[in-house]
């Protein structure tokens, strides 16, 4: 398949109660932001359509809740099996609605939340469901109807993440998946009627956030809400679903520091370094967007950016060489393009890339992956969530310097640090983040992600992951 050639999709249809739920009224167009063509419609959803869901969820919740735990797992290993046997359908119908190179979209959108699914469930067996403590069995159960409301930038990965330690807790889950690249949800929906869950307990509504979004957070028929996406719209789930008081989780933005120390390994450090602030085209809320290097050594890393830089190839996502694809949407191309232009207009100073499209890529949410150097810790660039592909380089003359910088903005999601290992570790226990990376490790999926300060509340993964979906009860006796 090439730029040119569009997969087909299904009719656009909600999931509710167990299967695709007809729609006639106004729909959303999912465009391909390499070609710029319509690709597919969903339903542009109603609170009507939340209220129908809603209500089917509960009707499903008291078998699904007194099911067997080991049988809830045995379901979500079903759901595994059936995502990975469409991987490459899932694969190319997340890089035709939001762009993510198809060699990245294989791995990163298509079988990571295979193995986050598998990781998750995988904590069932041992989970503790009760436990006593003194007079008390204290019992852990589900919570009830669960709104899950998920963003386009891992239009899968970010679903499974809250649906299926959702399932396993034994909670019944109303989906919104974002209205920008909606389809991977199509297909999860039918993967999980085929692996035996229940109608009704797992459902799907499409639609923007001020409609569907809002009903969700809202609704007193959903006892909880797990949110990812921006810190404006997680203010925003949070002030409507207080209304009920129920349970609201929230990913948010981030704002990551990639500390490099002066006993770091340099080349390592910026490869490792790069890859994160630029892979899936920077849309990664846990991308380390701040590189703070030690003053005397700024010049070396930035020699070492630029040749870095120089093996990213930006250009069609369905070609298997392309590293870097689109922007998810023209209307976060543009976001994007401003806070570039704003580097530049505030004095940073341009590495690679800058304002203005790739050449030779005139059509497309396409912008020049962008490295900024000398740039003032202070500046909107290095406070900002920019979500795209743009790194800023920040100088620091000693430890307590650069705790001070990578503490200094409003989030607290994700971080590294790159020296000696004890002297790593140190600075990393010093950093306020909800996740540390030390030297570049390999991504465990039992370990908890989540932030702090305005990066969120509460905690995804693993056991963490499954804790978030249970309310705890305690009987004496």
């Amino acid at each position: 398949m090439n730029a040119n050639s569009e997969p087909s999709f299904p009719a656009p249809a909600h999931w509710i109660d167990g299967k695709a739920v007809p729609f006639d009224g106004p729909v959303i167009e999912v465009v391909n932001p390499a070609t710029e063509a319509v690709i597919a419609t969903v339903p542009a959803g109603t609170a009507e359509d939340v209220d129908r869901a809603v209500a089917a969820a509960t009707a499903a919740f008291p078998a699904w809740a007194a099911t067997d735990p080991a049988e809830r797992a045995a379901v979500v290993r079903r759901i595994a099996a059936g995502l990975q046997a469409r991987s490459e359908e899932i694969a190319t119908t997340i890089s035709a609605d939001m762009g993510a190179p198809i060699s990245f979209a294989r791995m990163g959108q298509a079988r990571l939340p295979v193995m986050a699914a598998e990781a998750t469930v995988s904590v069932v067996a041992d989970f503790p469901w009760t436990e006593e403590i003194a007079n008390s069995l204290v019992v852990r159960e589900p919570i009830g109807v669960v709104g899950a409301i998920t963003p386009w930038n891992f239009p899968l990965q970010q679903v499974i993440t809250k649906v299926v330690p959702a399932l396993l807790a034994g909670n019944t889950v109303v989906l919104k998946p974002s209205e920008v690249a909606p389809l991977a949800a199509r297909i999860l929906a039918e993967v999980t009627a085929e692996a035996g869950v229940p109608a009704g307990v797992f459902n799907v509504v499409h639609g923007t956030g001020p409609v569907v979004g809002e009903a969700i957070a809202g609704h007193p028929g959903i006892d909880m809400v797990s949110f990812t996406g921006s810190t404006r719209a997680g203010k925003r789930v949070s002030e409507l679903a207080s209304a009920t008081v129920k349970k609201v989780a929230l990913e948010l933005g981030g704002k990551s520091a990639n500390i490099i120390l002066r006993d770091a390994d340099l080349k390592a450090a910026v490869t490792r370094g790069l890859s994160s602030a630029w892979i899936n085209s920077g849309q990664v809320c846990g991308a380390y967007t701040r590189m703070l290097v030690p003053a005397e050594l700024h010049d070396e890393v930035v020699e070492l950016l630029r040749e870095e830089a120089a093996s990213y190839t930006v250009g069609d996502p369905t070609e298997e060489s392309t590293l870097l694809g689109p922007l998810a949407s023209e209307t976060q191309r543009a976001r994007v393009a401003s806070y570039i232009e704003r580097g530049v207009a505030d004095g940073a100073t341009v590495v690679v890339g800058g304002p203005g499209r790739p050449e030779g890529l005139e059509t497309g949410a396409y912008v020049r992956p962008t490295v900024f150097a000398d740039v003032d810790p202070d500046s909107v660039i290095a406070r900002e969530e920019i979500f795209g592909p743009v790194l800023v380089v920040i100088p620091y003359s000693d430890d307590d310097h650069a705790v001070q910088i990578a503490n200094s903005t409003d989030y607290g999601l994700n971080g590294a640090v790159f020296g000696e290992t004890g002297h790593a570790m140190a600075i990393a226990k010093r950093m306020r983040a909800g996740q540390i990376d030390v030297n570049g490790p390999q991504m465990n999926l039992l370990a908890p992600f989540g932030g702090y300060k305005q990066s969120g509340n509460g905690r995804e993964m693993g056991r963490f992951g499954l804790e978030e979906f249970l309310e705890t009860k305690a009987i004496q006796r």
